[in-house]
């Protein structure tokens, strides 16, 4: 593979990517691993936060740094059973921070809505089952990519190759058969299940997050009122997440289409996809850092002892 000045410029910019999100998302990872191991009691909710920064971080290493790598230049760096892992890992970890993101955004439109007896039975009931679920939807994910390995080898030679798609680093077996067909069916709509729930729960939030604070507005005095109330944080803080992740997403499924239909190779086009694809993975530790008080309260003696675990609610 001939490295191109367009390459050069995307492999920089997915290396400065990279660097920023495995910094913050294993600065979260840290502080919760600091937590457990002094025996702080985490709530449901920090148990989805755990799950899907782990899965951001197994998608910029599965999916960023190979892409960098190939942009920079660098040949053969993978062999074809070290690409089937990275392809293997990387969609895994794909559906699992749909599935986390789902959940997250679920389980706080229940909470917010406690006040209904019925979601408060609902939510009593969904606290037990959060860990189990995320530990089976890994499972889930593992037997749904199953196929992934078959139709990833290592990178190819000859520009005569039909029905594959190049990476770079890795080839992809391009088929339009029925068996694709109904396989990238069963893709997207475990996918498009996923961004309903999600989409509905945050329009729910945000809707009620709405009406809350048109309620309250009469009792804050004004120098009060010129502070950002937490209503308003919280929903600020889950239209980014939510906004971001669907924009990733959709970059990404759009891709995914892409390499899967098109014919013959376009390296840079795919670089450009994967660059905007891994913002949220990016982006979205710094958007929970930003709302842990004090800036990580248990590392910094000065500001006390007490755990204030990221709080988007």
């Amino acid at each position: 593979m001939k490295m191109t000045s367009a390459n050069l410029v995307v492999g920089i910019l997915l290396f400065s990517q990279i660097v920023m999100g495995m910094l913050g998302n294993s600065s979260i990872l840290f502080y919760y691993a600091i937590l457990i191991f002094t025996g702080k009691h985490l709530m449901p909710k920090d148990l989805i936060i755990e799950h899907l920064t782990f899965a951001n971080c197994l998608s910029i290493i599965s999916k960023g740094i190979p892409q960098t790598l190939s942009d920079l230049g660098f040949k053969n760096f993978l062999d074809d059973i070290g690409c089937k892992l990275i392809m293997y890992i990387y969609r895994i970890v794909r559906g699992m921070s749909l599935y986390a993101m789902c959940l997250l955004s679920c389980f706080q439109a229940i909470t917010i809505s406690s006040r209904n007896s019925r979601l408060m039975i609902l939510k009593h009931k969904a606290t037990k089952y959060i860990g189990p679920s995320c530990l089976v939807s890994w499972l889930v994910h593992l037997l749904l990519n199953i196929m992934t390995p078959v139709k990833v080898i290592g990178p190819i030679s000859s520009k005569n190759m039909t029905n594959m798609m190049s990476y770079g680093y890795c080839s992809w077996f391009t088929s339009n058969n029925v068996a694709t067909a109904l396989y990238m069916f069963l893709l997207c709509f475990c996918d498009g299940l996923c961004l309903s729930l999600m989409t509905c729960s945050s329009v729910s939030m945000v809707s009620i997050l709405y009406k809350h604070k048109r309620q309250v507005k009469h009792i804050h005095s004004a120098q009060q009122f010129l502070k950002v109330l937490p209503e308003d944080k919280a929903t600020q803080i889950i239209l980014i997440l939510v906004c971001t992740f669907v924009i990733s997403y959709s970059i990404s499924s759009i891709r995914v289409i892409f390499t899967t239909y098109s014919e013959g190779s376009v390296l840079w086009g795919v670089s450009v996809f994967i660059f905007l694809e891994i913002c949220f993975p990016i982006f979205c530790p710094f958007v929970l850092i930003s709302n842990i008080k004090c800036s990580f309260k248990l590392f910094i003696p000065c500001c006390g002892k007490r755990y204030l675990p990221p709080n988007i609610t």
